[in-house]
């Protein structure tokens, strides 16, 4: 018999933040605490090599893990590379049952859902660079919206 498709989860945890925003803080404390306590966590600063192409790798890694952590932050959607994780992420908990947990830092969930306020300014500036109906915008947002509705974490400050 033939074996299955689905791919090998060697990642408990994959962290999907935009690094500017979060790196040396919130996201240094909760890799930390998840490695204290024996969470195995993908965070592209730990486990990218030099010389590494990007985007296949972080591809792969969310298609290995078990949860996927997306921190969104004011300038997530800034990021290119964020949105297209996050796309990967919703597809990946489509077709492959990837638990996706949103923590919404000090921003609300009706921005990112609604990609209001920072977001409408990023993917405005996304929209000037590749077409307003560029097929990877339309697939930014409806990625936005579908992790803005899912139940998470709204933190502010604390």
């Amino acid at each position: 018999m033939a074996s299955s498709s689905k791919p090998e989860k060697n990642y408990d945890v994959f962290l999907s933040f935009r690094g500017a925003d979060l790196r040396n803080n919130f996201i240094g404390h909760l890799y930390q605490a998840l490695y204290r306590i024996g969470i195995y966590t993908f965070r592209d600063s730990e486990e990218l090599k030099k010389g590494d192409q990007i985007s296949p790798v972080l591809m792969k890694a969310i298609e290995e893990s078990c949860i996927a952590i997306v921190v969104f932050s004011e300038n997530y959607a800034s990021s290119r590379w964020c949105l297209k994780e996050l796309v990967k992420i919703i597809e990946c908990k489509e077709q492959n049952n990837l638990t996706v947990l949103p923590v919404f830092y000090k921003v609300d969930p009706r921005v990112v859902r609604g990609c209001k306020n920072s977001y409408q300014r990023a993917l405005a500036k996304h929209e000037s660079k590749f077409g307003k109906e560029s097929e990877n915008v339309k697939r930014w947002k409806k990625a936005l919206s579908d992790a803005g509705n899912l139940s998470g974490w709204h933190l502010n400050d604390g």
